[in-house]
């Protein structure tokens, strides 16, 4: 992901082959010849932006429970009854978590009192099982009382007295788990109270408080279900993380350091990432991989290059250690546990390598001021990788030709970002068309952003979403060379929001997710892929109906885009077809989904073929897929 920028393109497509009205199209598909398709064109790409790791789809509640980045404060805690809260550095958790929440008790104070967490702008409450898991450190013997406690009508959802035992010398580790009852909305607060009577005078110490509910799996800090199941839902084949800008930071220092991501939440020292907030790294390394694991997704695992976002670049031998960073976590995905970062991972619970078979070198290079010095980089790491793990894709982050290496290194891919308005997306459509195939294509990120007058967009829209549909089209019909492709950003929280538009939205609010029009595209052009691209045989030009044709076994998808004002009607010959299913997407030009609101949702509906023939009628601004036997 980067900040917005202006790009330069070619091939705008006249205003008035956009706004062509066509009386009827005939499109006949061939039963013989075409290309392969890729089995993996359609997936994710994924950083913690817009609330998208912490307070997204990690399903960790409680916010800022490690004090974590630059100045957290006290952000999320809230006193209970007559207590004062400070955050502590003198009694360290451990040497990556620095700092500590200190609860003090006046003299003389009685009753329960303690300390709230309002959580990531609330906390859902769903009426199943939650695990609780806190540190405690203070002289303190006797019952603390967990609850989750409605904010406006003081409805306690759940509440679990636990026996303690902490003493003032050391740190002593809790975790329970407690029902709930389902509450109406996520207006509410996690708190922990003791008797003050105990305290009083003096103070109590906690940190890394977690508060799960069920995750995606079963897996122990893991994912949160609703939004892990809507991409379950998409069917996508691969998954590039951990960025994106959050990849490089705005230093050296901090930079994504995988390292730092494994193993215990206790030695994770999380860092400000790059988009404003600061990442506790709960979702790491072994975590992503796991994702990737249990929604069968080819990891393509970015590593960083040298260049940070302030323009600061690493050339020369001064990059060796970074390279050196870059095998090591390679070995820990991949190695035996006779390595010694293969043994790390099974240290931490996954004796069995992963798959990875695709690595990026750095993002956005021709960006920040890397451009000049991004062929020497690249080759660094290229020949560091490529002799040790020759099956690996190396991946270039920029299609440029200026940024890379001259000539290309052998089974490089490259990366190519578009942000762009929707007539732009339109005008490229054919953009890979004539692309040299030697070196595949990865469009790692692509939206539209802007409308056509250039206003930025809150939320994608239907023109904004079948203009995506003309694009991806045309990287289908290219996906001999272009073999991996996915929509950014993917999530966003409600509540902090720092890039528009994305493709999935939610807050702590019960049914609060919110499924885009954009996603809607991603979805069902991903449940229906073929494994060949077949050629199709048409009375008219591409304009304003865009397709493609392919096929798997015996099941043909045909996908359809009306980039125009006017409903088109087409007739599909598929020679030896008799019955399908048509799914169509469509809304007014300027209709969203909005929090809440999904009412633009496709639409499905059984169809006949006349003698092969399939007769459709596209609405104005859709998208359609037929899949036909």
């Amino acid at each position: 992901m980067a900040f917005p920028k202006t790009l330069v393109f070619s091939g705008l497509l006249a205003l008035s082959q956009l706004l062509q009205v066509v009386d009827g199209i005939s499109l006949s598909v061939s039963k013989d010849g075409g290309n392969a398709s890729s089995p993996i064109l359609y997936g994710f790409m994924f950083e913690d932006i817009n609330h998208s790791g912490d307070g997204g789809i990690h399903a960790q509640l409680l916010r800022n429970n490690g004090f974590q980045g630059d100045n957290p404060g006290l952000t999320a805690y809230g006193p209970v009854g007559n207590v004062y809260l400070t955050v502590d550095t003198d009694n360290p958790l451990s040497t990556a978590i620095t700092s500590s929440l200190k609860v003090s008790v006046p003299s003389g104070t009685t009753g329960k009192v303690g300390f709230l967490n309002e959580g990531y702008w609330g906390i859902p409450v769903t009426g199943d099982t939650y695990s609780n898991y806190f540190w405690m450190k203070g002289d303190y013997k006797g019952t603390v009382t967990l609850q989750l406690v409605g904010v406006s009508s003081g409805t306690v959802y759940a509440s679990k007295d636990l026996e303690v035992a902490s003493t003032a010398d050391n740190w002593t580790y809790y975790e329970t788990s407690y029902g709930t009852t389902a509450a109406p909305d996520g207006n509410n607060v996690w708190q922990l109270l003791f008797d003050a009577s105990e305290v009083a005078g003096s103070a109590l110490y906690f940190d890394l408080v977690q508060l799960f509910p069920p995750t995606f799996h079963d897996r122990p800090n893991g994912l949160r279900p609703t939004i892990a199941n809507a991409l379950v839902d998409v069917q996508g084949s691969f998954l590039r993380f951990p960025g994106g800008n959050n990849l490089e930071g705005y230093s050296p220092a901090d930079r994504w350091i995988w390292n730092n991501t494994i193993g215990p939440l206790e030695s994770r020292p999380g860092r400000q990432g790059a988009w404003t907030y600061p990442n506790t790294d709960a979702l790491g390394l072994l975590e992503y991989l796991l994702w990737c694991e249990d929604m069968n997704l080819v990891p393509v695992l970015g590593v960083f290059d040298g260049l940070d976002l302030s323009g600061g670049v690493i050339t020369g031998p001064e990059l060796e250690p970074y390279i050196q960073q870059a095998l090591d976590e390679i070995e820990y995905v991949r190695g035996s546990i006779d390595t010694p970062n293969g043994a790390l991972r099974a240290k931490d619970g996954h004796p069995e390598p992963f798959k990875l078979t695709h690595v990026e070198i750095g993002n956005e290079d021709d960006l920040w001021g890397g451009c000049s010095s991004y062929p020497e980089r690249f080759t660094a790491f290229y020949n560091a990788i490529h002799p040790a793990y020759p099956d690996i894709n190396i991946i270039a982050s920029t299609r440029n030709d200026s940024c890379l290496p001259s000539p290309r290194l052998d089974g490089m891919w490259m990366d190519q970002h578009h942000y762009l308005s929707p007539d732009e997306f339109v005008a490229s459509f054919d953009e890979f068309d004539h692309v040299d195939r030697n070196h595949p294509i990865f469009v790692g990120e692509y939206a539209v952003t802007s409308t056509n007058n250039g206003a930025d967009m809150s939320f994608p829209n239907i023109i904004g979403s079948v203009a995506e549909a003309v694009y991806m089209i045309g990287l289908e019909r290219n996906s001999d060379v272009v073999l991996m492709a996915a929509y950014a950003p993917l999530l966003q929280h409600f509540n902090s929001t720092q890039w528009i538009p994305d493709l999935i939205g939610y807050d702590s609010d019960p049914g609060s997710l919110t499924l885009s029009t954009s996603y809607y595209v991603q979805k069902i052009f991903s449940n229906n892929r073929g494994d060949t691209i077949l050629p199709v045989k048409s009375d008219s030009d591409f304009g304003p109906v865009y397709w493609v044709a392919s096929v798997r076994d015996t099941t043909h998808f045909i996908k359809l885009a009306n980039y125009g004002s006017s409903s088109q009607t087409v007739d599909i010959t598929i020679d030896g077809t008799t019955t399908g299913t048509v799914t169509i997407l469509s809304g007014a030009e300027n209709e969203s989904n909005y929090p809440y609101e999904a009412n633009v949702v496709p639409v499905e509906s059984t169809v006949s073929a006349s003698k092969g023939t399939f007769t459709l009628k596209l609405p104005a601004w859709s998208v359609a897929v037929l899949k036909a036997n």
